[in-house]
């Protein structure tokens, strides 16, 4: 080892090298590509492929997203009780992985070859094979954010996590959004039909695939005894003592709020459904005119909704600098709180341009090429696209912020009462965002039902009176409360940098102690400041 280089475990923090900073992220790619192929589109095919109720399908999706926030707590519990051969984590994202790729195969790829004749069929298959589905995904995504308490405890590193997982998101999510939008078009498998989902259900499955081996490789040497809590000794907390629990430890209270408020933002602001409201159905009014009556354009979403989603990834890169730079700085909490007060500013600006808009005026709708392709961008156009692009920048950049934010929690619990349960602690977060994020699919359905639409609108779908005002609902207002009520729960949030940096150190003086023979109470009631730590350090 050079002289520059800084061991893995100096002064009691255990540190991660950059490859399994880099890989194990990978982990939440590998599910997050099911985020997409599933939660993203299930609705639509439940709907427009096996024919079932739009209600039914919308529906059903948040109640098996409330099976899936129950059997959260479980698994985390099992997960918090095991210690093989091949580790704690290791085997939920194996198992999960496998569970998850068999059911989505046999969903969309079996069940559409039911005959229409036998309904009861195809409804009764929907939801047993998307029930399975969620146990796998369950069992794979909690590793996510448990795993975080062993991979490192640095405070420097941590805030690493949201840039390599976003990393993993485009790995997974990005690329199946754009993947799925390019073989939606009338050229290759067509609107979201039985073709489509048989062309990218295998593809999905081969990639999440992929990216969960190189995650397994890149948690391999974490995933070991020594690196749990301060003794190595497995907890056996009861699901009973859940509620006890969160109600002692008062920062992952807030966590959830947050946590909640920024997926259930993002679940609906970049809802397939809603997508094609505001970039297709609100584009598509044949040939638009100008203020003086000319035709001027005509634009579709293929090509609209894919510039957007290229110009969202595009300013949020530098948000995902700045919020690393932020954490390491002056901890997570600040850097959380100043980048969604940077999306919720610019979304007023989004939301005052949605207000503006009007049927088939060219001056307040969204131009950037004419009828023969030629560019013809307007300043309505220009401007939403800078209100648009760095308000998605910034909350797109925060919105896994809290992924890392859990292992501050972990060790919090693991200082307040000597318990290493990354498992539940990553769960009971995890139960509150999936209950709040399973909100979004029936909220869809609901405001659009408001305006009488009965099937979810598609690209091809024609503008209807209304549908202006569900976009500026969903896509704006939604989202703007969900982040004001992060801001009001993350105002009070106790781990800022300071404060985690003790308790990191108290945290590494117990576990000395503790294997220097004393047991925890001891290592607990001699260490319970940073200034005993010091003292002790000093004599």
């Amino acid at each position: 080892m050079s002289k520059n280089e800084t061991p893995v475990h100096s002064e009691g923090m255990n540190r991660a090298k950059l490859y399994q900073l880099a890989m194990f992220p990978m982990n939440n790619g590998a599910t997050n590509v099911y985020y997409v192929l599933i939660l993203s589109y299930i609705a639509t095919f439940g709907n427009r492929v096996l024919g079932l109720g739009m209600a039914f399908a919308s529906f059903m999706i948040t109640g098996m997203r409330v099976f899936d926030a129950i059997t959260d707590p479980i698994i985390g519990a099992m997960m918090d009780k095991t210690d093989g051969k091949f580790g704690k984590f290791r085997p939920y994202m194996v198992i999960g992985n496998i569970i998850m790729a068999i059911s989505v195969f046999l969903l969309y790829i079996i069940t559409p070859l039911v005959p229409a004749t036998m309904m009861w069929l195809r409804y009764t298959l929907f939801v047993a094979l998307y029930a399975v589905w969620v146990i796998g995904y369950t069992f794979q995504t909690s590793v996510t954010r448990s795993a975080q308490a062993v991979l490192t405890n640095d405070p420097k590193q941590r805030p690493l996590f949201t840039v390599f997982n976003t990393i993993g998101s485009l790995a997974g999510m990005g690329l199946m959004q754009v993947l799925g939008m390019v073989m939606a078009s009338d050229a290759i498998a067509g609107d979201y039909n039985a073709t489509w989902f048989a062309i990218m259900t295998p593809v999905g499955i081969g990639m999440s695939i992929l990216l969960t081996i190189v995650a397994i490789i890149g948690i391999w040497e974490k995933d070991q005894t020594k690196y749990f809590g301060m003794g190595g000794k497995q907890e056996q907390v009861k699901v009973s003592e859940y509620v006890s629990i969160i109600k002692a430890n008062k920062p992952l209270q807030r966590l959830m709020v947050a946590g909640g408020g920024c997926k259930l933002a993002l679940s609906i602001a970049t809802n397939l459904t809603v997508l094609c409201m505001i970039y297709g159905c609100m584009t598509q009014f044949g040939v638009i005119t100008n203020d003086a009556g000319v035709a001027v354009s005509q634009n579709r979403y293929d090509t609209l909704n894919a510039i957007m989603m290229v110009l969202g990834y595009v300013f949020s890169a530098p948000f995902f600098v700045l919020t690393v730079r932020t954490s390491q700085k002056y901890g997570q909490k600040k850097s959380l709180m100043t980048y969604v007060a940077v999306a919720f500013a610019c979304y007023i600006g989004v939301l005052a341009l949605l207000m503006m808009w009007k049927p088939g005026v060219q001056s307040v709708n969204l131009i950037i090429f004419d009828e023969t392709g030629k560019f013809a961008m307007n300043l309505y156009t220009l401007a939403f696209i800078l209100f648009f692009g760095v308000g998605y920048g910034a909350y797109y950049a925060t919105a896994d912020m809290p992924i890392p934010m859990v292992a501050d929690c972990a060790d919090y619990e693991t200082y307040r009462s000597g318990k290493f349960i990354p498992g539940i602690m990553g769960t009971l977060f995890s139960l509150v965002d999936k209950l709040v994020s399973s909100l979004s699919a029936t909220v869809v359905a609901l405001v659009i039902g408001f305006i009488g639409i009965t099937e979810l609108p598609t690209k091809a779908t024609p503008y209807v009176d209304g549908m202006n005002w569900v976009v500026i609902i969903l896509f704006c207002a939604i989202p703007m409360l969900a982040w004001a009520a992060t801001l009001l729960a993350m105002k009070g949030y106790e781990l800022d940098g300071a404060r985690v940096k003790e308790i990191q150190a108290i945290n590494a003086a117990r576990k000395a102690y503790i294997a220097a023979g004393h047991s925890i109470e001891e290592a607990m009631d001699v260490y319970k400041t940073v200034e005993d730590v010091e003292k002790k350090s000093i004599a």
